[in-house]
C-alpha cells in the first residue's frame, strides 16, 4: 500500500500510529513505502541504503523477485491450512534445509524467539525422559540474546538488564557463563545440566564471534558428558557468516539448531533442526503451532534459500565482510575495534563517540544501521551488496562520526 493511494498525508499515518499503537520502538521519521535489493524508499521516493536488512532478514535483497513470485503463486493456491494435511512447500523446504545443513529433522515455528522456545522445550523433554525429572538445567552465555518470550528471555544472559527488566521472576533452570570462556561453561554445569546453548556470534551482545577453541570445546565437552549442544542461529543462519549456517565454519554439528530471520526472505518463519535421536523428544501432541509451517512462508523460504545457495551469497558475505571490515578499521576515526564474521559487522568507538548518535547521523544521510550499547554500531546488510555499497556506507559513517566531533 502506498501513501498516494490512501488519500492521507505522511503526518496522518504518524498520528494514527501515535494514537492507536503501543509503541516499544524508536521510530525513524519516514515511511518505508517500497524496497528493492539493497535500498528502501520512503513516501517521497528517496532512497536509503539498507545496511540493516530488516534485522538480518532480507538476505537475498529486499523484495527479491523469486521470493515475491513464490509468495504470489502460493497465495493463489492455498494461503493457510492447519498442520494435519500435507502441504507441498513444507515438504520441499524440509528436505532442502535438512540436506543443506546436515541435520535430520525440522520443526517449523513463526519466529526466532519461538524457535528458541521450541529448542529449549525439546532439550528439556529429551533430558527428563532419558535421565530423569531433574535433568533440565541449561547453561547459556552472559550477554547473549535469545528472544523475548519467557523461556527465550530467561535463557538470555542479561539478568536484571535489557529485555528482562520489569517482568518478574524468570523461568527457572538457567545459568550463565562468560562467552568464549570454555572453563567457565564447564564449571557452570551441574549433574542436572542437559544442554549448553550459545550463539556462534553474539549479535546483541556486541558482535563477538565464538573462538574455534570455545565452540569446538563445547561440542567435545557435551559429547563427553551426555549433554546437548544447542546453537542459536536466528541471526547468523543462512549464509550471513560465510557458510549456510555459522556452525559449519567451525566444523561441528549441534544437536539442535534454531533459525528464523533470513530463512523466510521477508516472510515470518522460524524453525529448529535436530538429530534423529533428539527429535524423538517431540511426540504426537507434545508441541504445536497454528501458523508454523505456513504454506506461503514455506514457499517464500524455499525460494530464498535457493537464491542464497544458487548465487553463493555465503561466499559474497565472506568477501564483502572482509572488505567492509578492513575499510571501516582503516578509514573511521575514533575506532576502538571492528569485529564480526561475514556481513555481521560491529564497530566499537572510543568513549568520545555515541553509537546512537552515529546511527542518527547516518539516518540523516540515508544510511540505515543500528546501535548497540553506548559506543557501538552494527551492520547486517543484504548479502548482495558490492564493494561500491561498502564504500558508500563507510563514507557516510565517517561523515557522521566527524559531524559529532
Amino acid at each position: 500500500m502506498r501513501l498516494k493511494d490512501t488519500g492521507l498525508t505522511a503526518q496522518d499515518i504518524k498520528d494514527k500510529v501515535s494514537k492507536y499503537m503501543i509503541e516499544t520502538y524508536e521510530r525513524f521519521d519516514f515511511i518505508a513505502e517500497t524496497a528493492k535489493d539493497q535500498y528502501i524508499y520512503d513516501e517521497k521516493g528517496e532512497a536509503y541504503l539498507d545496511f540493516y536488512a530488516g534485522i538480518a532478514v532480507n538476505s537475498a535483497g529486499n523484495c527479491n523477485e523469486k521470493v515475491v513470485a513464490a509468495v504470489k503463486d502460493q497465495v493463489s493456491d492455498i494461503m493457510h491450512t492447519f498442520n494435519y494435511p500435507y502441504t507441498i512447500p513444507q515438504a520441499l523446504l524440509a528436505e532442502k534445509v535438512c540436506t543443506t545443513i546436515g541435520m535430520d529433522k525440522i520443526f517449523y515455528q513463526n519466529s526466532g524467539t519461538e524457535a528458541n522456545e521450541a529448542m529449549i522445550k525439546m532439550a528439556r523433554k529429551y533430558g527428563i525422559e532419558k535421565y530423569g525429572p531433574n535433568k533440565y538445567h541449561i547453561v547459556t552465555a552472559k550477554m547473549g540474546f535469545h528472544g523475548r518470550t519467557f523461556g527465550a528471555m530467561s535463557a538470555t544472559g542479561q539478568p536484571g538488564n535489557g529485555c528482562q527488566i520489569g517482568f518478574g521472576p524468570m523461568t527457572y533452570g538457567f545459568s550463565y557463563a562468560p562467552y568464549n570462556d570454555l572453563q567457565a561453561f564447564k564449571d557452570a554445569c551441574t549433574e542436572n545440566t542437559i544442554a549448553i546453548m550459545v550463539e556462534p556470534v553474539q549479535g546483541e551482545g556486541g558482535v563477538h564471534p565464538a573462538t574455534k577453541e570455545f565452540l569446538c570445546g563445547l561440542r567435545e565437552f557435551c559429547d563427553e558428558n551426555g549433554m546437548l549442544l544447542l546453537i542459536d542461529e536466528v541471526q547468523t543462519g543462512w549464509c550471513r557468516t560465510g557458510a549456510p549456517m555459522c556452525f559449519m565454519n567451525y566444523g561441528i554439528k549441534p544437536d539442535i539448531v534454531s533459525m528464523a530471520k533470513a530463512l523466510g526472505g521477508g516472510m515470518p518463519i522460524g524453525a529448529i533442526c535436530a538429530t534423529e535421536e533428539v527429535a524423538k523428544a517431540f511426540s504426537m501432541g507434545s508441541h504445536g503451532t497454528t501458523f508454523g509451517g505456513h504454506p506461503v512462508s514455506c514457499a517464500a523460504a524455499l525460494a530464498e534459500v535457493n537464491e542464497l545457495l544458487d548465487r553463493d551469497l555465503a561466499g559474497n558475505a565472506k568477501k564483502m565482510g572482509d572488505y567492509f571490515m578492513k575499510k571501516l578499521a582503516s578509514e573511521l576515526p575514533h575506532v576502538k575495534e571492528v569485529r564480526g564474521m561475514g556481513l555481521l559487522v560491529g564497530v566499537e568507538f572510543d568513549d568520545s563517540i555515541s553509537g546512537v548518535e552515529v546511527k542518527h547521523e547516518c539516518l540523516h544521510r540515508h544510511l540505515l544501521i543500528t546501535a548497540i550499547g553506548a559506543h557501538m554500531i552494527r551492520m547486517i546488510p543484504p548479502l548482495i551488496i558490492t564493494e561500491e555499497d561498502c564504500d558508500k556506507a563507510v563514507s557516510i559513517i565517517k561523515e557522521s562520526v566527524e559531524a559529532l566531533l
